[in-house]
């Protein structure tokens, strides 16, 4: 992380992928959310434009269905700590139930709802879906995510990262 970063991606733990080679989102949930984001991997991985914070800094295991929750004691110890480390966030995008359950506490809204409701959070906090091809049916389902919302967090992520070069 960098302090001069513009943009924080606030995600949930590392997956199993990324456990094995130490870079966060080098998988097809980090091609999504590039995609997403409109920017390039260069881009994505410079941390001074790009700060990756994720709620658990540990692969936490595999259960049911998918990766474990991560661990609630670790961020609970460092986030607060790490993210005055940030003072030139413009914009947090905010990946899943608990990185949103953490940054959006005062909401008990289904992810749909608080997706939907991104304006309310805009320009500086976005919520997402988490971008894992294990979403592919939530997106099938709420094409207004990528018709509507997308194109907006494209042109505000253009609009932060063209400040930071100023």
């Amino acid at each position: 992380m960098h302090p001069g970063a513009r943009i924080l991606i606030a995600g949930q733990a590392p997956g199993k992928r990324v456990h094995d080679t130490g870079i966060p989102f080098n998988d097809p949930s980090g091609d999504r959310l590039r995609a997403w984001m409109g920017i390039s991997r260069d881009v994505f991985y410079d941390p001074k434009q790009v700060a990756l914070l994720p709620m658990g800094f540990c692969y936490p295991g595999t259960g049911k269905s998918g990766d474990l929750p991560p661990r609630r004691e670790c961020a609970q110890r460092w986030r607060e700590q790490l993210l005055a480390e940030l003072p030139n966030i413009e914009l947090t995008l905010v990946l899943g139930k608990y990185a949103q359950n953490y940054h959006f506490p005062q909401t008990n809204h289904s992810l749909t709802r608080l997706v939907s409701e991104w304006q309310s959070h805009w320009p500086t906090m976005v919520p997402l879906p988490h971008p894992s091809p294990r979403n592919n049916i939530w997106l099938k389902k709420n094409l207004w995510f990528e018709k509507d919302l997308i194109p907006q967090l494209q042109a505000r992520v253009e609009e932060v990262l063209s400040n930071s070069k100023n």
